[in-house]
């Protein structure tokens, strides 16, 4: 049985066979915010690759949804941003290359979570169809109905969708190994 706490090192418990973990964490808002965000993708991803098997009496009404909740990512990844030039991360652990691919399928986690809803907001508003957030709120939008460049931006929307998730499975693929091959903290430190 082990226990998990916020420092880092690994000490004997009264009991011979606990061991108390100690995890240096990440700040309280760079795991929600992780999280939120994650949960978010896991929902948004399929919803919009699956709305051109919709009806098309509803299509928009799941464009409005698919691209209200790609705004909000928008958002809360710039919050994101701040948050980590703001607050210290843990130690990075393990061999150099490890880390060093890490950081960067980190940054491209990033920046294609922010290249993705820019891109598809600006598409649908080149194709015509201006953002009413979540059904209530009309967000301004610099590009107006553009058809000459629609189709570049819903390409660029697109493919950032399929590297989005590449990197996903890259990170995905990362926790499993520390967490199942390596038996480290990795995980522990985002929870």
């Amino acid at each position: 049985m082990s226990k998990i706490s916020e420092t880092s090192t690994l000490t004997q418990a009264t009991c011979p066979t606990e061991a108390v973990i100690r995890v240096e964490r990440y700040a309280a808002t760079s795991r929600i915010l992780h999280w939120i965000v994650a949960v978010l993708v896991l929902a948004i991803w399929p919803l919009g690759f699956f709305i051109k098997f919709t009806k098309k009496e509803v299509t928009l009404d799941f464009y409005m949804v698919h691209e209200s909740l790609g705004f909000l990512v928008l958002w809360i990844m710039l919050v994101r941003v701040g948050n980590k030039l703001l607050v210290r991360a843990p130690q990075p652990e393990g061999p150099a290359i490890e880390r060093l691919v890490a950081s960067v399928v980190h940054g491209l986690l990033y920046l294609f979570l922010i290249i993705m809803p820019v891109s598809g907001f600006l598409a649908t508003n080149a194709h015509g169809f201006p953002l009413l957030w979540f059904g209530l709120v009309p967000i301004w939008s610099p590009v107006g109905k553009a058809p000459d460049i629609a189709w570049t931006l819903s390409a660029i929307h697109a493919w950032s969708a399929w590297i989005l998730l590449t990197l996903f499975a890259l990170h995905i693929g990362g926790v499993l190994f520390h967490h199942v091959i390596r038996r480290d903290n990795t995980l522990y430190r985002m929870l």
